[in-house]
């Protein structure tokens, strides 16, 4: 096709309740402007009471589609004679929401997606929903290569870029977020959606504290629905109820959001999915991200909800970069994961780093060691370095509400103390910690190693980390965040400052397990399934081959463990869940 000239792409999305379809033009901005040039039309279901019903979803889809369809290519054929000529074809090709959704939904969408293709004879684009949540912020925003939250109804997740594929950083261990409130306004009657309805209410509450769920990068949210509901059976305020429950579940997204950052050194956030119109969560979001230096960006709303304009959006990206279907080959996938999709569009760049644990002092190498003088920001803390001793300062989060935030500080001080020296004792290499403020959150510990493992990913590395976990774990405890960020790598300390450490000798490589605040005691399992689940995702997220540091985990795993095949077992379990779906 000739590049020069604007092309035109009919979106069509249907993947649950919204039946839509939109057209969007790449001409030249000084004839139309970008909001402009993308028109949405949306037809959406809305159940007489609970939920969403698959049946009466896809019987909706059926009646809609052809109309918003319609709608779309008449805009189409408007704009093609406003600007090329009357016997210029209307659409240059028809993309669609492939998957992950509900399959009866997906099917009639697919159906008038093949049917339009053929009807103008142009190419057919399969968009998988949840990446072009993602591509409509990145879009939008200007941003090179952002880490995004999805939050919406059926799906929770953090997704980064690296290796010509979006990762997932960190999912919902249950369900997705605009599903998890649903399930509690369901339970008071209300009529769906529940999300609007829990933030009014909101507005008149003051805080209640219910569970908090993160473990590294995921999170859960069937323990807080089921505390909410007692809380308003008991008889607690519904207002009440309400505020905690937006301050807890979408502090547990925000903080997350904080961690991939981290984790990957990228210093952009796009937020998608029609949670994402909760105004609450986009202050908390903002918050973070303006007290760690990054910058954020959420869409229009229009954009946040599900909706074909950002399914046409990227199917133009997709097309101009000839990853296009043949329609025997445009078969719906129902469980359709962002992580299967090849990244064909984009340049195969790595992380920006203008993020990398935002540094306040006078150096400015992003080695994560840190020099005397320096402060690094990192997921939850400010570290400090002064004569071989690291200072952690969990300084209170601007997002989090105070009472929340100031449990977490407490415990999560107590937490990395005890366990950081409770994984000593059980030979696990972790620094001597000098000196505990639990009430002010700061730790005082011993510097240990001379890189992240994230800067030094080798093979006997990942071992190590895979046998210190093994280790951990049959003490009967977790770390809860072993991430590529929380482990240290190099040549033990030769000389130390401690008071409390005798072996000033040792010279050895040493590969060193740090920050256990998310840590804690357990005899699960699942738990600590978990545990190698987050190392994963983070290897997957900032290895450039992953897979065999992957297998080389597992194999130190199952040699140091004394009950490994129960726990790799668990670790399948979740991997297979496929919760973001």
């Amino acid at each position: 096709m000739d590049r020069s000239r604007s092309l035109r792409v009919l979106g069509i999305e249907g993947t649950a309740w919204a039946a839509s379809a939109a057209v969007f033009e790449t001409s030249d901005p000084t004839r139309r402007t970008d909001d402009e040039r993308v028109e949405i039309y949306t037809d959406a279901y809305e159940p007489d009471s609970g939920g969403i019903h698959p049946r009466e979803a896809a019987e909706h889809m059926h009646e809609a589609i052809p109309e918003v369809v319609a709608q779309a290519r008449e805009t189409a054929r408007e704009w093609a004679g406003e600007y090329d000529g009357r016997d210029r074809q209307p659409i240059d090709a028809v993309a669609f929401s492939r998957g992950p959704g509900l399959g009866p939904c997906l099917r009639i969408v697919a159906t008038a997606a093949r049917a339009t293709a053929q009807r103008f004879d142009v190419p057919l684009v399969g968009v998988n929903h949840m990446v072009a949540h993602l591509e409509i912020g990145r879009h939008r925003s200007g941003f090179d290569s952002p880490v995004c939250l999805n939050a919406s109804g059926a799906n929770a997740h953090v997704l980064g870029y690296r290796n010509g594929r979006y990762r997932v950083l960190g999912e919902t261990m249950d369900t997705g977020v605009g599903n998890a409130i649903d399930k509690f306004t369901r339970h008071l009657g209300w009529s769906h959606p529940g999300g609007p309805k829990v933030e009014e209410r909101a507005k008149d509450g003051e805080f209640v504290d219910l569970p908090y769920v993160v473990k590294g990068m995921d999170f859960s949210f069937s323990g807080i629905m089921s505390a909410a509901k007692q809380a308003v059976d008991n008889g607690e305020a519904v207002e009440d109820v309400c505020f905690g429950l937006q301050e807890h579940v979408f502090a547990m997204l925000t903080e997350v959001s904080e961690r991939a950052l981290s984790l990957t050194g990228s210093g952009q956030l796009v937020l998608g999915g029609g949670v994402a119109q909760n105004d609450r969560l986009r202050e908390m979001l903002e918050s973070m991200c303006e007290q760690r230096g990054a910058d954020f960006y959420a869409p229009e709303a229009r954009f946040l909800r599900d909706n074909a304009g950002m399914i046409a959006v990227l199917g133009a990206k997709m097309f101009e970069a000839d990853d296009t279907l043949p329609i025997e080959e445009s078969r719906i996938d129902s469980n359709f994961r962002p992580d299967q999709v090849p990244v064909t569009w984009r340049e195969d760049e790595d992380w920006t780093a203008d993020g990398d644990s935002v540094r306040v002092g006078k150096d400015d190498r992003a080695d994560g060691g840190g020099h005397a003088g320096d402060a690094l920001q990192g997921a939850e803390a400010t570290v400090t370095f002064e004569d071989g001793l690291v200072t952690k300062r969990r300084n209170p989060r601007t997002y989090r509400h105070e009472t929340l935030d100031d449990r977490l500080r407490r415990e999560r001080t107590r937490l990395e103390a005890r366990l950081t020296s409770q994984a000593r004792r059980e030979g696990v290499p972790t620094p001597v910690i000098e000196d505990v403020d639990p009430e002010n959150g700061v730790l005082v510990y011993q510097r240990v190693g001379e890189a992240d493992l994230r800067d030094d990913l080798t093979e006997a590395r990942v071992r190590d980390v895979g046998r210190h976990l093994a280790t951990i774990h049959d003490a009967g405890f977790v770390h809860g965040d072993p991430t590529t960020r929380n482990v240290r790598v190099g040549r033990e300390a030769s000389e130390t400052r401690s008071s409390k450490t005798t072996d000033n000798a040792a010279t050895a490589e040493r590969t060193y397990l740090i920050d256990f605040g998310l840590g804690y005691f357990t005899d699960d399992a699942e738990d600590y399934a978990m545990d190698l689940h987050v190392f994963d995702q983070s290897l997957t997220g900032t290895a450039d081959d992953a897979e065999p540091l992957l297998a080389a985990a597992r194999e130190a795993y199952r040699a140091e463990s004394s009950d490994p095949e129960t726990v790799l077992e668990r670790l399948r379990e979740i991997e297979g869940r496929g919760r973001y779906q």
